[in-house]
């Protein structure tokens, strides 16, 4: 999910013309599973990384968190930065934003149920590595 990439095994003199093009498409096959999901978004910077985990922590521990504590939150990132993350991170369809009943101008950002479902196996993976 966040760390998927693994560098690829080193080509053994074993190694047949049709063996190669097989592990040749797996890793290309990963790499754009990479490019075309959260796995790649949110490992394209530590505040990208860092939004996803204020995000999540606020969401797992059921806490709102606004936009704009997010955006004071993000370490060594700007608020104009901080709030072109957060909306490329909504127009992907990773988080939402739902307006407060008291204050319609603040909102809080909560992940979405597909994210949620995706975290959570990354997660669970997580807790099954052996190492």
């Amino acid at each position: 999910f966040f760390f998927t990439h693994t560098p690829a095994p080193p080509i053994l003199s074993g190694l047949v013309g049709s063996e190669m093009c097989i592990r040749d498409r797996f890793w290309e096959d990963q790499m754009k599973l990479s490019h075309t999901s959260s796995n790649y978004f949110f490992r394209k910077s530590p505040s990208h990384y860092h939004m996803m985990l204020l995000v999540m922590s606020a969401h797992k521990l059921n806490q709102e968190l606004s936009v704009e504590e997010l955006k004071t939150k993000l370490f060594k990132t700007s608020r104009p930065k901080s709030a072109i993350i957060i909306t490329e991170a909504v127009e992907k369809g990773f988080f939402h934003l739902e307006k407060t009943a008291v204050d319609q101008r603040k909102k809080f950002i909560k992940p979405t149920e597909s994210f949620v479902k995706e975290f959570d196996n990354y997660i669970t993976t997580l807790k099954n590595l052996v190492l």
